[in-house]
C-alpha cells in the first residue's frame, strides 16, 4: 500500500468531518446516541490505522 501524504490525509480527514455533518444535519440536528455512537466508531476505522502509518515510520 502506498504512503499516505500530509494531503491525502487531510483530504480523509475533511471527507470524514464532511459526512458526520451531514449525519447530524439529517438527523434534524439532534444527536442521538446511536448517532454519536456510529461517529465515534467511524472515526476509530478510519484514524487508527492512520496513526499506526505514521507512529511506524518515524
Amino acid at each position: 500500500m502506498r504512503k499516505l501524504t500530509p494531503f491525502n490525509t487531510g483530504c480523509i480527514i475533511l471527507l470524514w468531518l464532511f459526512l458526520c455533518y451531514i449525519m447530524i444535519k439529517e438527523s434534524g440536528w439532534t444527536l442521538t446516541g446511536r448517532g454519536a455512537f456510529a461517529i465515534i466508531v467511524s472515526g476509530i476505522i478510519i484514524f487508527v490505522p492512520i496513526y499506526k502509518r505514521y507512529r511506524k515510520g518515524r
